[in-house]
């Protein structure tokens, strides 16, 4: 018997396999579990390109290609930097879909202007670019999870929108 995520994550393979199009992640705060459900389903290879885990700044900049000027602008957990990480792994893998999530899961790390629970999403294609944003509340684990929900949701509503 299948979980809701894996059945959740099979129809996100579904809709992929029927597009023809491989999909590749950029994870910071979910520390890599949207890359594991997806890979929790048998033939996931066949449209699961790469997931990077892409934690502090420094690897953002270096893997991604998110400008430091806008770290220091707008901060890691921001639109502009889950937009420059969508954009940047897009081109760097080569694929027809990237996802990128970056926020704060707690529980410090906090700010009154951007409290445990934001979480900025971002999906980019040959042809659009889609942000997201997101307020959990809760432990550390709920709130990453529920970030993987949010972003898995996200994209396959982009992904049957076109």
């Amino acid at each position: 018997m299948y979980s809701k995520l894996e059945k959740f994550s099979m129809e996100i393979g579904d809709a992929l396999i029927n597009k023809g199009w491989h999909l590749a992640l950029a994870e910071s705060c979910t520390g890599g579990l949207i890359s594991s459900i997806i890979t929790d389903i048998s033939g996931s290879s066949n449209y699961f390109e790469n997931g990077m885990v892409v934690y502090s700044n420094q690897s953002k900049i270096r893997c991604l290609g998110v400008s430091k000027e806008s770290l220091v602008k707008y901060g890691a957990v921001s639109k502009k930097v889950a937009e420059e990480m969508a954009v940047g792994l897009l081109k760097r893998s080569r694929v027809d879909i990237a996802l990128s999530v970056t926020g704060i899961a707690g529980p410090g790390g906090g700010s009154k202007q951007k409290p445990v629970g934001t979480i900025w999403s971002a999906i980019a294609t040959p042809v659009l670019l889609k942000t997201r944003l997101y307020n959990f509340s809760g432990e550390r684990k709920k709130i990453k999870h529920d970030s993987a929900i949010g972003c898995l949701e996200f994209l396959i509503e982009i992904i049957n929108s076109d």
